[in-house]
């Protein structure tokens, strides 16, 4: 087919997310780019260091057989007019060919991670139970559902009320202030997958073991709430031994390593 007969077509924004499609003949979704904010405490910290406003997450996918027809440029062109003048950023899998790709666009590398996966028939869910029963005197263990957007704090999300929506959050709080949280949000590029972000515990009130705590009720709550979700992505930095240990003592396995690149819009 030719790539004459593909359109790009904007989908209506879902839960914050701007989407377009790449559509062949007859109707057939070629390759798919989304766009979301990006969530200040994804990045791992009760209190993290700012994005820069307007700062949105580029996720891009072409299906195998229909590369090399530039379908992949023409997305991120139609992702490109709909922010112009803002900050993109994107994690592909290094030495992938979506390294490429940004390199060849013009993005610029900015940091590297490993990423881990659970899956949850891997999970033995009574001792997971277990895990978040163990009781943590002085401390009190929270949930929240609903969408982040627009939050910038962790302690923002908590002061809304719970609703449906993608992401769910466990947290520890001590004398009505958090000390510690686990976040995660479904994947609405790969449904049956959540995208996990922490645990991350404050320095005052690490060593009580409130990472694995947070974590586990984290992983019983998404179940519960999206028992579709089959399988938990979550990401690491390679000087971060702690948190690699805690990750392989609830079951995640190492899956790979994916680099970020930003750019700005002119």
């Amino acid at each position: 087919m030719s790539e004459g007969r593909i359109d790009i077509v904007a989908e209506p924004d879902h839960l914050g997310v701007a989407r377009w499609h790449a559509v062949a003949s007859p109707g057939l979704v070629a390759g798919v780019a989304g766009l979301r904010p990006v969530v200040p405490f994804e990045c791992g910290s009760p209190l993290p260091a700012a994005e820069p406003a307007g700062t949105l997450e580029l996720s891009l996918h072409v299906e195998p057989q229909w590369r090399r027809r530039g379908i992949a440029s023409r997305l991120l062109a139609a992702a490109g007019a709909h922010a112009a003048g803002r900050r993109l950023v994107a994690e592909v899998a290094a030495g992938s060919a979506g390294e490429s790709f940004c390199v060849r666009h013009g993005f610029r590398r900015t940091g590297s991670w490993g990423h881990d996966l659970l899956t949850y028939c891997d999970v033995h869910h009574a001792w997971l139970g277990e895990l978040v029963d163990v009781e943590h005197p002085g401390y009190r263990l929270r949930h929240w559902t609903g969408d982040p957007c627009g939050a910038t704090s962790v302690e923002q999300l908590l002061r809304r009320p719970s609703r449906p929506g993608d992401a769910v959050l466990s947290a520890a709080e001590a004398d009505g202030g958090l000390v510690a949280y686990a976040l995660a949000r479904s994947d609405g590029a790969r449904p049956r997958r959540a995208r996990q972000y922490g645990p991350a515990v404050r320095a005052g009130h690490r060593g009580r073991r409130l990472g694995l705590w947070v974590n586990a009720g984290l992983l019983k709550r998404i179940r519960e709430i999206h028992p579709h979700v089959e399988e938990i992505e979550t990401r690491i930095a390679h000087d971060d031994p702690a948190q690699l240990a805690l990750r392989r003592h609830l079951g995640f396995r190492p899956l790979g390593r994916s680099i970020r690149y930003e750019i700005t819009l002119p």
